[in-house]
C-alpha cells in the first residue's frame, strides 16, 4: 500500500512538473518589437493587451504581453512620429503624443481607425512628448515650452467632436532650461501621470533631474524633494499607490521613488536595471511587473532607423 501511495505521488509530481514550467514561461520576459521601428511610449491596455508607436512614422502596434505577439494596428505615415500613449479604456481610445508637428493622434484602440488630430501648438514651436488620461480630460507635456496642453473629455470618457485644447502654462518650481541652436534639443517636461483620485499631475523634467507635483487647473508646479537625490535623464513615468517608477533613459535604469501622502516629498529608494535594457524610454505596469521599451538611443537615429534594428520590451519584476 505504502508502494502505491508513494507511486501514486511521485506520478501526480511528475505530471505537475511541465504545467509548472509551462507556468513559469508564460510571460516572456524579453518581447521582440516589430523590426525597424524605434520604440518610444507604450500604454497597457484591457487584460493582457499593450500598445506602443514608432517615432519613426508614428505606426501603432498592439502587443500581448502573455505570448509575446505583435500585430500592427495603425500604419506609418511619413510624416507623423508618436511618443507617449495612453488608453482611455471608458471609450477605447487611444491618445498618442505627435512630437515636433504639435500633435495629438486619437485612435481607435479596436480597429486602430483615426478620430481626431488635435493641433495643440504651432508645428515645430515646441516638442508634444508624453500623454496622461483622466476622468475629464487628457494631458500632453511639452519638451520645449513651460506649458502642458489639456483636451476636456465628456461623459464616459467621450471626446468632443471638435476637441478643445487649452494651453497652460507650467508656474511655480518648475525650471526651463532654454534650446540649443538645431538640430540639437533639450527635453523638459517629458514624463506625466495623474493621481488616482485627479486631483495632481506628477511630471518629470529631463534636463534638471526633477519631479513636480502639478496643480492640473492651473499649472502651478511644486518640486517634490527627494532629499538631495534626482532622476535626472527621467523619461516615461508609472505611479501605482504612492510608488512613482521613473525611467531614466540614458541610465539604463529604473528610478523607484516612494511618495508621501502629501506628494511633497519623497525618497528615492531603488534602480531598477537588466541585462537586456537598451536605453528604455517608457514602460507600463501588469500585474508584478513593468514592462520597458528599449529605444537605443545611443545606437540609433529613432529618424533614419535600419529595416532589420531590433527592438524589445523588457520585463522586470517590482514585487508589488
Amino acid at each position: 500500500m505504502r508502494r502505491t501511495i508513494l507511486f501514486v505521488t511521485l506520478t501526480v509530481l511528475l505530471l505537475a512538473l511541465p504545467l509548472a514550467v509551462a507556468a513559469k514561461s508564460v510571460y516572456p520576459d524579453v518581447i521582440p518589437l516589430a523590426k525597424g521601428f524605434a520604440p518610444e511610449g507604450i500604454t497597457e491596455g484591457r487584460g493582457h493587451t499593450f500598445y506602443y508607436g514608432a517615432i519613426n512614422g508614428g505606426a501603432i502596434f498592439r502587443g500581448d504581453y502573455r505570448t509575446g505577439d505583435i500585430e500592427p494596428l495603425v500604419d506609418p505615415d511619413p510624416n507623423r512620429v508618436a511618443l507617449g500613449l495612453s488608453f482611455d479604456r471608458r471609450s477605447d481610445l487611444l491618445y498618442v503624443a505627435g512630437g515636433f508637428a504639435g500633435t495629438a493622434h486619437v485612435y481607435d484602440a479596436t480597429d486602430g481607425s483615426e478620430v481626431a488630430t488635435i493641433q495643440l501648438t504651432a508645428p515645430f514651436a515646441g516638442l508634444v512628448n508624453d500623454v496622461t488620461v483622466t476622468r475629464n480630460a487628457v494631458y500632453f507635456t511639452d519638451s520645449f515650452q513651460a506649458a502642458i496642453y489639456r483636451v476636456p473629455l465628456g461623459a464616459g470618457g467621450s471626446l468632443p467632436d471638435p476637441a478643445q485644447v487649452e494651453e497652460i502654462p507650467l508656474g511655480g518650481d518648475f525650471v526651463l532650461v532654454p534650446q540649443p541652436p538645431p538640430p540639437d534639443f533639450i527635453a523638459n517636461a517629458n514624463g506625466i501621470v495623474a493621481t488616482p483620485d485627479n486631483s495632481w499631475l506628477l511630471i518629470v523634467n529631463t534636463a534638471v533631474g526633477e519631479l513636480y507635483r502639478v496643480n492640473p487647473q492651473t499649472g502651478y508646479a511644486t518640486l517634490i524633494d527627494l532629499s538631495g537625490a534626482d532622476v535626472l535623464t527621467g523619461d516615461g513615468l508609472v505611479l501605482r499607490g504612492h510608488t512613482l517608477y521613473v525611467v531614466q533613459n540614458f541610465l539604463n535604469r529604473i528610478g523607484v521613488i516612494e511618495l508621501d501622502p502629501d506628494l511633497a516629498t519623497g525618497t528615492y529608494v531603488n534602480a531598477l536595471t537588466s541585462d537586456a535594457f537598451r536605453i528604455p524610454a517608457t514602460a507600463a505596469i501588469f500585474g508584478n511587473a513593468l514592462y520597458a521599451v528599449n529605444a537605443r538611443f545611443d545606437e540609433i537615429d529613432p529618424f533614419n532607423v535600419p529595416p532589420d534594428a531590433e527592438f524589445e520590451a523588457v520585463r522586470i519584476e517590482i514585487n508589488r
